[in-house]
């Protein structure tokens, strides 16, 4: 009887451990899974893409990330000068087993369209809202909310022309004149695909702006200029004007290489070859690959530019001088009787005494002094508003950059560095770093039509009320 009442007291105490066990489980999972469902973790926002300027379709993307309960509701509106306009709002279910939404990331990807909505031009703000699935905040949810400045503007730039007469040849050069409706904006003259940034200063109206263009050698009377102007919305103007392209003939040459002169000239060069290349490859790799890189260097030095108009009366040529090549030339090298390269020649050769003086073409600041590949010794002066002057396959040159040269100071003497066959200066024009024909800028008519009288009508347009 006593052994009876041992084991069964035996048992009943094992069934109270197991039970004390299984509360105790129970309290400790029911502790944990309250611990997950209170989390006190806020969602998180992201603007991917939400600019402060809004025009008629600007898009923005947002993401919206809860790692532990998930995303409840998404809620966000604009407000602009007291009216507030939903954009989205959006309920994510939660999966009860989890106690968990399975939408942890949303993104969201959508276009204000002002002007569907009925939204006003203004300053403004967009709020943005977000819970997650917490049991926090009286099962409410961990809420993370932001506002961000926004300006609404639907309004395009209004570009009004200036300048009246355009008259450019193919490979020649011109100015425009106009004035935008709005500061801060993207402004410029479009020619075929080439942008031609406006610059401001020239006259004390902030908002008329100047733009000297090129039009390139290969441009002809069919090639479309515009004036654009894009404000902070991305809202665009745009602004066709009259002009002509007068059609030119350019001159075909021929150059002819030699040995002699490949293993003269091509050590002069650090550009890269195969140790067992041929001269004639090594000579095409610097006439195509070093001539392309060296266009982009003379490019990114002319936007160093200055908004002054630094020069005074037509260019100078280099004095008792002949011309040995022109502007715009199709040149066709020959090489042991075939055909081996194409090229343009971007400027004008100028031949006179073995190293002779050059003078600065115009009032300037030099930019450049140093070496350019192809060009060899090379100055490059600023003119002001994008335009530049260059005189490269100089022996020597003496000044520096930074320096200010009068129209006629001597700035260094002609020579045969980089691809030079003999002594001469290769003198150009270029335009915010576009090749423009140099003849026009030599010529005192040309200029007079082309640019001063603009400007002189300019002003007075302006000083009238304009």
């Amino acid at each position: 009887m006593t052994v009876m009442r041992k084991k069964v007291s035996r048992l009943e105490k094992l069934k109270i451990r197991i039970l004390v066990l299984s509360l105790l489980l129970f309290f400790c999972g029911s502790c944990w899974v309250l611990f997950l469902r209170f989390e006190g973790e806020a969602p998180e926002i992201k603007l991917l893409d939400c600019p402060k300027y809004f025009g008629i379709n600007t898009k923005m993307k947002i993401q919206l990330t809860d790692k532990k309960s998930g995303l409840r509701k998404i809620w966000f509106a604009a407000f602009i000068n007291g009216k507030e306009e939903v954009l989205y709002n959006q309920y994510f279910s939660v999966d009860f087993l989890k106690g968990e939404s399975s939408e942890k990331k949303h993104i969201i990807e959508i276009n204000l369209e002002p002007k569907k909505k009925f939204l006003p031009d203004g300053e403004g703000l967009l709020r943005i809202s977000v819970w997650d699935h917490s049991w926090q905040n009286f099962f409410e949810g961990n809420n993370t909310y932001i506002e961000k400045q926004i300006i609404i503007d639907t309004k395009h730039p209004k570009i009004d022309m200036i300048s009246r007469k355009h008259h450019f040849n193919q490979g020649g050069a011109g100015l425009v004149l106009y004035r935008v409706s709005e500061s801060d904006t993207v402004n410029g003259v479009q020619v075929g695909n080439t942008f031609f940034p406006g610059m401001p200063g020239m006259f004390k109206d902030p908002l008329v702006f100047a733009v000297f263009l090129a039009i390139s050698n290969e441009q002809g009377p069919d090639t479309e200029i515009f004036v654009t102007a894009e404000d902070k919305a991305h809202n665009l103007g745009r602004a066709p004007f009259t002009y002509n392209i007068r059609k030119k003939r350019f001159k075909r040459d021929i150059i002819r290489i030699t040995d002699r002169f490949l293993r003269k000239k091509i050590p002069e060069f650090k550009t890269e070859f195969k140790s067992d290349g041929d001269l004639i490859d090594k000579f095409l790799k610097i006439n195509n690959e070093e001539r392309r890189a060296n266009f982009k260097t003379i490019k990114n030095i002319c936007q160093n530019s200055k908004n002054i108009l630094f020069w005074k009366h037509s260019f100078l040529r280099l004095p008792k001088s002949a011309t040995r090549a022109g502007f715009g030339d199709r040149r066709t090298y020959h090489y042991k009787g075939k055909v081996v390269d194409h090229q343009t020649h971007l400027g004008i050769d100028l031949a006179s005494t073995y190293h002779s003086p050059i003078p600065a073409a115009n009032y300037g600041k030099v930019i450049f002094a140093g070496e350019i590949g192809i060009y060899g010794r090379v100055v490059i002066i600023d003119h002001g508003f994008g335009l530049c002057s260059l005189y490269s396959h100089l022996s020597r040159f003496s000044v520096k950059p930074g320096d200010t040269v009068k129209r006629g100071e001597i700035l260094g003497h002609t020579g045969t560095t980089g691809l030079a066959g003999g002594d001469h200066l290769h003198f150009s024009i270029l335009i915010q770093g576009f090749f423009t024909n140099p003849l026009e800028w030599w010529d005192n008519n040309w200029i007079k039509y082309n640019i001063t009288d603009k400007i002189s009508s300019a002003r007075k347009l302006i000083k009238d009320g304009f």
